[in-house]
């Protein structure tokens, strides 16, 4: 099974222990007696923070060993597919190609929250006004000073320093790279048709960063630079990330306020495959996050641990879901909730 290499990293915000455990790589919790069932899955570095929250707390109610490598999402849906975990687990939904490659896997959503835009810009305030046009130019490498005019527009009263602008981006096949050029590609037909949407793209500028905390460490060691990952990481690692522009034109922050005001816009999985996109809701969503996304586990139908697994993930979307809101996770909607039930259900030995 891949792992994710050892770093020290110290966390004072929020969940030290947990992201201290997927800093680690490999999060692994048993209850204190004999654990008798090991469930080992990986995956998606976006969830990987409230997966680490729930491993201590499965073990202790089951006895389960569960260890889980944050590994990338596309590594998540490698693995699960190969059989070499138990379950994997991807913020980008499985395209039809990876259904029929996974043979007889099901997409069950379990998470909620958003990604944040952050930056490293001393001596400029939390909370910079950022829209999605201006965003995708600076990502497509158009926009490459601190202080060019479209940002100035959108921070009137804002002094903006001549730094230039470096970008940092996943060199990992990552969900939440698919999340953030979802969302490109929606606000932008030049970023749409030249890159696309995807768990990687042909970046036209920046420097690739392995997982959340790689893109995290590059923004933090570079002044100027703009990155990208899961909100936890931007608190815990005390980032500053861009209030967005929705399409109500509201700015709004990737808190669990405008979470749950972007999942409102689909509450509704899509039949087969579960899929949810909450990606730039529609304006009457109006203090909606428009980067925010649903992230899900992927799990073979039949299984040799299919009570274990079905005990684990029956919890985490129910019990589990407390864990969330201390890291910005957003519990899943309640009709989402029952789509997961039923979809867990269907696991079997």
């Amino acid at each position: 099974m891949p792992k994710i290499g050892n770093s020290t990293r110290t966390v004072i915000a929020v969940a030290a222990a947990a992201l201290a455990a997927v800093s680690a790589g490999t999060a692994t919790a048993s209850a204190a007696g004999h654990a008798n069932t090991t469930l080992v899955g990986a995956g998606s570095t976006f969830v990987a923070p409230l997966v680490s929250q729930w491993i201590p707390a499965v073990g202790q109610a089951y006895g389960y060993e569960v260890q889980y490598s944050a590994i990338g999402s596309g590594g998540g849906i490698s693995a699960v597919t190969s059989r070499t975990v138990d379950f994997g687990a991807s913020d980008a939904p499985l395209s039809s190609d990876q259904f029929a490659a996974c043979k007889g896997c099901l997409q069950i959503p379990w998470a909620l929250s958003a990604t944040s835009v952050f930056y490293n810009v001393p001596g400029v305030k939390n909370l910079l006004h950022m829209d999605g046009p201006t965003l995708a130019r600076i990502f497509m490498g158009q926009i490459t000073k601190w202080n060019d005019p479209a940002i100035r527009r959108l921070n009137r009263g804002i002094s903006l320093p001549a730094t230039p602008i470096a970008v940092a981006h996943r060199s990992d096949n990552s969900g939440t790279t698919y999340n953030l050029t979802d969302y490109l590609s929606k606000v932008s037909p030049a970023w749409k048709s030249k890159y696309g949407t995807g768990v990687a793209v042909n970046w036209p500028v920046g420097t690739g960063g392995r997982g959340s905390s790689g893109v995290a460490a590059i923004v933090t060691q570079t002044p100027g630079a703009i990155g990208y990952a899961d909100v936890a990481y931007a608190k815990a690692n005390h980032l500053k990330f861009f209030a967005v522009k929705n399409r109500s034109g509201k700015f709004t922050t990737p808190g669990l306020r405008g979470i749950k005001a972007a999942a409102t816009s689909d509450q509704k999985p899509a039949p087969g495959t579960n899929e949810l996109s909450i990606v730039n809701p529609p304006r009457k969503f109006a203090l909606a996050y428009p980067i925010s996304t649903f992230t899900y586990v992927i799990v073979p139908q039949q299984s040799g641990k299919a009570p274990e697994l079905k005990k684990f993930l029956f919890w985490a979307v129910t019990k589990g879901q407390a864990f969330g809101p201390k890291l910005l996770f957003q519990p899943i909607p309640k009709s989402v909730l029952v789509v997961a039930e039923k979809t867990i259900g269907k696991i079997h030995g």
